[in-house]
Formats: C-alpha cells, structure tokens, sequence
C-alpha cells in the first residue's frame, strides 16, 4: 500500500492476512502438543531478533552499518529449518518479524503480515527438508560427526526453494490484495528475481546448521553471520548513494516549483502517474524508479527559461512560444552527467513529441519517441488537466480521459491511455490544487506559460487562453 497517505486496507488484504495469520497458527499448533528442543528453538529466536533489531534500535540508529534490508538475515531462518522440526521452526521467525523496522503503514498490520508469512515459508522450507532426510543427513557431534556430502545438498536445496516459492507466492498475493495490482502483474518475475539470492541464503544456512551440529556447538554457526554483516555494509553503501540520488531529484524539483509556483507539486504527480501506468504495462520493477525519476524531472528544464516567462499571465507570442518550446532540451543537457537517471534522460528530451510527429523539440513520430517519453506525455497531460491552476479550475477525471482518448493515435500513445484508464479505475485519482491562488486567474480567463501544450475541447475551443499548437489535444503543464 502507498503509504503517502493513509487509507483503509483494501477487504482483500484483510482476508489473505488472517488467511496466512490462520495458517501460520495451524503450523505452529503441534508446538503445544509434542517435546520440543526449547533451547535450539529459543537460541535461534534471539539470534534472529537480534539480527534485525539494530535497525530500530534508539541507541544504534544511525550509527551501525545494517540497514533495513528485508531478506539480509535468512540463513538463520534456514538454518533454524534445517535443525528443527517444522512447527518449531515457524516460531523462530515471529519475534524477528515483529521487530523488523517497518517504514510505510499500516505498521502493525504490515508486520504481522510478515511474521506469518515468514513462518509459513519455514514451515513448509522444515518439511521439506525432513521429507528428504535432510536432519539425518547433517551428522551429529554424538553420533556422526561428519555431514553426508554431498547428499546433504539436495534437502537443504530443495527446502530453499520450498522457501522461495512461499516467499514469493504470498508476496505476489499481497501485491494484489492491497496494491491492487493485475494477476499477471502482481507475480510477474518475483519467483526469478529471487531464486539465486535464496539458494545462496540456503548455502549459508547449511554451513550455519552443519557447524550447529558438529563437535563446535552453536557458538561456532556464528561465525557465518560475519560474510551477513560485510553484506548488509554493502547494501548500506548502496542505499547511502540511493539516497544521495533523492536528494539530487529532491533539489531539483524543489528549484522548478520555486521558479514556476503555478505548477507546484505537479511533477510529483506525474511521476506517480508514469509509474501506474508502467505497472499496468507489466514494465519490469527495475525500471519503474528510474521512469519515477523521468517524471519527477520532467520540466527540470523549465529552470532555463526567463521566470517572466513563466508567470505570464496572458497569451504568449511566438517569438516567446519558441523560447519555451526550448525547455525539454534545457533539461537534458542539466541532466546527461546524471548517470543513474539512464533512461529518464531521453524522456526529458522527448516527453512534448507527438505520436504524429507534429511535437517538439525534433518531430519524431511513432516508435521514434522512447518508451519512457510516451508514458511522460501521458501522465504529464492526466495530470495537468486534472489540477486547478491559477489560470483555469481542474477538469473532472472523467472529461480529462476522454481528452487523452481523443487524442489517442494523434498526441499519445493508445497503449499508454489505455494503462492510465485501467489505473486510475483501479486506484483513483486525486486531483490537487498547484497554485497559490486558484481563483483569480480563471476569474480573469488568463493563461500562462505552464500550459505549453494548451487544453482544448471536443471542438477545438481553447481552454486556458494559451495558443493553441499545431495537434490541438490536451497537454502537459
């Protein structure tokens, strides 16, 4: 769910998460009615909690190397499946996923969300193991003292990947439960994308459950969690230089809105914008941020256009048209030595071409004009008809949809109007006020420049006094 704002969790989200509370219950009941190791289940706990509680921790914060990398620590959940029985086995994971730093509410919800889904996936990850023999297999310090190699490869193997599919089925489930996101969507590439980071968890699992059981005892498993920690640092050196990342976005939106007050908080919007619509086009995650970015930035170049310009309040003239029209290429000479923007830098270029190739700043047309460009248009020209701006009030959702499918084939892209139409019946939309006085230019029918590509109606008419261009359909602020 975004956590933005708060909101209801959706009905389905309610189900699946007392379905997998349940669920996660039933496997753990056996607990209760049979001998448990108590002591293996409890040090493993703790190790566990432990491992995750210097994320939250007060007096840590801010000074220890391991972020909140949900998945850092799964080789002792592993290891606790590969040493216990399945219903104990679930309980480890509890007392970590309730302490877990949760950064987006519902908070509560969300982590027990986790919990149960966690001891699910170690649940069924034991079952698997103790079905192959896997325990057997590991030797023991009182009996036999070497593991069976390399036959204790397959049940350890087999449970983490009985442990990825768990994983990644409920992730899928939640995905479209309360982000709302299509079937096909929701599970798209999930399974993939971790498949070889759980093998490796599995790996170290093994050697922490095979150093468990030897003649060492449990203090020396701790030792694998020496190569865990060196890897939470490098996600911490990752995530410090992505949040150097945001803040470069973060300045420079914040210079725009201050040059062109008019159109404060819209490019916020069409970076959400572009990203709804790229999930409904099945867009690969790894692409969603940096399209995130595209929209964010894509008036950046408005920063070299006089501000006079830009505050006009009445028609411009051509000579001025043409300094405007100039923005686009602006922004991407601001931003081509920003390498992780990769993609956004073409949509930044490219977001006023038209399908038809009647747009600017070099009239392609059709396929010519990047991928990230046509969903830019889309959510530009979406949410600029849908604010209310100094110079006119918002149009209805509705009405500015049907402006977009009009110029559907002419302006944009029909693939892209049709994402955005499937999105927002899905999550809404909430049109917002992006200027500081939102009735006075409407009360006096004046335009300004934030409106390069003018809003009209179904029969031409101009709506914000601006020019009209040469494609005549809804535009972009």
């Amino acid at each position: 769910m975004d956590g933005s704002q708060p909101r209801t969790m959706p009905w389905g989200a309610r189900a699946a998460l007392l379905g997998a509370v349940v669920a996660a219950g039933a496997c753990a009941l056996p607990v209760a009615l049979g001998p448990v190791p108590w002591g293996a289940l409890g040090l493993l706990a703790g190790l566990y909690a432990l491992c995750e509680w210097p994320a939250r921790c007060p007096l840590l914060l801010g000074r220890t190397s391991v972020p909140p990398v949900s998945g850092s620590f799964f080789p002792v959940l592993l290891a606790a499946a590969f040493l216990l029985p399945p219903a104990a086995a679930a309980l480890v994971a509890v007392p970590g996923a309730l302490l877990a730093p949760v950064e987006e509410p519902p908070r509560a919800a969300r982590r027990v969300w986790r919990a149960a889904q966690l001891a699910l996936a170690v649940c069924a990850a034991a079952g698997a193991h103790e079905l192959l023999g896997g325990r057997a297999a590991l030797g023991s310090a009182a009996r036999t003292p070497a593991p069976d190699f390399p036959y204790a490869l397959l049940p350890a193997g087999a449970a983490a990947l009985v442990f990825c599919l768990v994983l990644t089925a409920l992730d899928g489930l939640i995905l479209w439960t309360a982000e709302r996101l299509p079937a096909r969507t929701a599970w798209r590439g999930l399974l993939l994308r971790s498949l070889a980071p759980y093998c490796v968890h599995g790996l170290a699992g093994l050697m922490m459950a095979v150093l468990w059981r030897s003649r060492y005892g449990p203090p020396s498993a701790l030792l694998v969690l020496l190569p865990m920690y060196v890897s939470c640092w490098v996600f911490a050196q990752y995530h410090r230089e992505h949040a150097a990342h945001r803040a470069t976005i973060r300045a420079l939106v914040q210079a725009v809105d201050i040059k062109d007050t008019y159109t404060r908080g819209h490019s916020e919007r069409v970076g959400l914008a572009s990203v709804l619509i790229a999930r409904e086009l099945g867009m690969a995650e790894g692409r969603l941020e940096v399209l995130r970015f595209a929209g964010i930035l894509h008036d950046v170049g408005k920063l070299g256009v006089p501000t006079r310009l830009l505050r006009k309040e009445g028609p411009l003239t051509p000579q001025e048209r043409a300094v405007i029209e100039l923005h686009p290429e602006y922004g991407h000479e601001m931003v081509r030595g920003i390498g992780f923007l990769g993609e956004a830098r073409a949509a930044i270029l490219h977001h006023h071409e038209r399908l038809d190739g009647s747009g600017y700043p070099y009239g392609l047309a059709g396929p010519q004009i990047p991928e990230f460009a046509r969903v830019v248009a889309v959510a530009d020209a979406f949410d600029a008809m849908t604010s209310t701006r100094s110079y006119r009030r918002a149009r209805p959702v509705e009405a500015a949809v049907e402006e977009l499918e009009r110029c559907a084939g002419r302006q944009f892209d029909p693939r892209m109007v049709r994402a955005l139409v499937r999105a927002v019946e899905r999550h809404g939309w909430h049109p917002a006020v992006t200027a500081d006085e939102p009735d006075r230019g409407a009360r006096e029918g004046r335009g300004n420049v934030s409106a390069v590509c003018p809003l009209a109606d179904s029969n031409g008419q101009v709506l914000t006094g601006v020019p009209r261009g040469a494609a005549g359909c809804g535009g972009g602020g």
